[in-house]
Formats: C-alpha cells, structure tokens, sequence
C-alpha cells in the first residue's frame, strides 16, 4: 500500500514537472499557432501551423496562456520592426489570438491610395508577379474563392487564381500580397497616425483583412504593443483538411509537405 501511494506522488511530481515544463516553454519560449483563416494569403493558408518566438518583443500578461495577469506591464520590451509577422491578442470581449503583419511604428503615418500603400509620405513599391494559385481543398472550398478567380489547372482540377505583387518597404524587406479588386474603403484612405505605444498591422491579403485600416468592430485599429505574444518563425505542418483522425493514412495524403520549414 505503501509503495502504491509513493508511485501515484511520483506520478503526479512528474505530470506537475511537465505542466510546469509546458508552460514555461509557451509563455517565454516556442508557441504552436495554427491559421483560421485567408487574411495572411499568399504567405499563410488556412491548414498552416507554425511556431511562433516570444522573446523577440519582451513579455506582457499576453505572453501567457489565456492572458493570466501575472506580469504587470510590458518587461524586456522591444518594438517590432516594419514587415516582420506577429501574433498579437486582439482587443474586445472576444479577444483572440491573430496574426497580421507590421506596417507601422509609433510615429508613423500610413495610408492607402488607389490600393498602393504610401508610408511617411512616400509609395512603397508595388511590382506585379505571377498569380497565386489556391487548390480547392476542404480548407479552401470554392465559395471562399470568387467567381472571378476561379479556374481549373492542367490537369483540371479546380484552383483559385489571385493577382499577386511583391511590396519592399524601406530598408529592403519585402513580402507578396493579394489585390483582388479595388474596394474604396480599404484602397482608399485617409491617414493614419500611428500612436505612442502601438503598431499599425494589415493582412497580405489586403482585400479579405479586418486590420488597423479599420476601427473595431470592423477591424482591430491601432494594436499596444504589450498585446504582441511573439513573431512567426517557422511553418512546422501543413495540411489541406482532407484528413481524417480515424483514418491514419489520410493524415499524409492531406498534407502539404512542401509548405513545411518554410521561414519569415
């Protein structure tokens, strides 16, 4: 009886070690973060999951699951720097955890005119590029894809076919977005004036984001910086959401492996 109560104190020593582990790794380390949706085309698909540092922006109550208020402020601080891509928790009753790319720092002005992004003034470059092309899968069916961008590939089946450009911010770092169409309220801006503290983030996928273009509830607005849980480093899986959990072997059939050890 002795021995059996020493085992079940082992046991639990070792689960609470691990918990203890687990929670230290998620909050200060390496997160896990999957993609609900296509505001991050062409660079993330629904089906995504990557890892996501949480060092690289210094630690807040966000760096923590579910948000538990146990750091004060924002400690080892550090901003962003523009282009990179960040998971941050959004702002509402029904915050939840996002991921957008930095456009704008503290101090910056920002806008968009006939869908080309102006920063601080200037334009930042625009060049068009070969289309991007979506298979239609489980996590991309065919009504997220608009009449317009549908086709079908060589060997007919159905894919979504999108504008594709590449953008170079200052400095050099560039990245491919989506411009569908032109849609006045999210091509055509006032400016904005990013505020001490908080950043101004957008989808690549400039037609289909609810970004800081737009004020909560639309969009999200102006971010605080102590809200940004980490910044994306590496796509680890990939899958087109064929799979099934009772059926092993399409786990491999649904995945995408090219997609896997792609980095920011």
């Amino acid at each position: 009886m002795k021995t059996a109560r020493s085992e079940t104190g082992e046991t639990l020593r070792f689960l609470l070690k691990l918990a203890l582990f687990v929670f230290i790794l998620r909050s200060f380390i390496f997160s896990p973060f999957s993609i609900p949706s296509e505001s991050m085309l062409p660079r993330l698909l629904i089906g995504d999951y990557l890892f996501v540092s949480k060092w690289n922006y210094g630690y807040s109550r966000w760096s923590l699951p579910w948000g538990l208020p146990l750091i004060p402020g924002r400690i080892l601080p550090r901003d962003p720097a523009r282009g990179d891509v960040v998971v941050f928790r959004s702002m509402g009753p029904d915050d939840h955890d996002v991921i957008k790319r930095v456009i704008g720092l503290p101090g910056d002005r920002v806008q968009m005119r006939n869908g080309q992004l102006f920063l601080n003034g200037r334009a930042i470059p625009k060049q068009r590029v070969a289309d991007f092309i979506v298979p239609i899968s489980p996590n991309f069916p065919t009504e997220k894809c608009g009449t317009p961008f549908q086709d079908v590939d060589a060997n007919g089946k159905a894919i979504c076919r999108y504008p594709r450009f590449r953008e170079t911010l200052p400095g050099g770092r560039s990245y491919e977005v989506l411009d569908q169409e032109n849609i006045p309220e999210a091509d055509d801006t006032d400016v904005y004036r990013v505020p001490a503290g908080r950043v101004f983030l957008m989808g690549d996928n400039r037609d289909d984001s609810a970004d800081s273009r737009f004020a909560p509830p639309v969009g999200m607005g102006y971010i605080p910086m102590e809200r940004i849980q980490g910044k994306a480093i590496v796509t680890f899986w990939s899958t087109d959401g064929s799979a099934s959990w009772l059926l092993p072997w399409t786990w491999f059939s649904a995945a995408r492996f090219s997609r896997i050890g792609q980095g920011f």
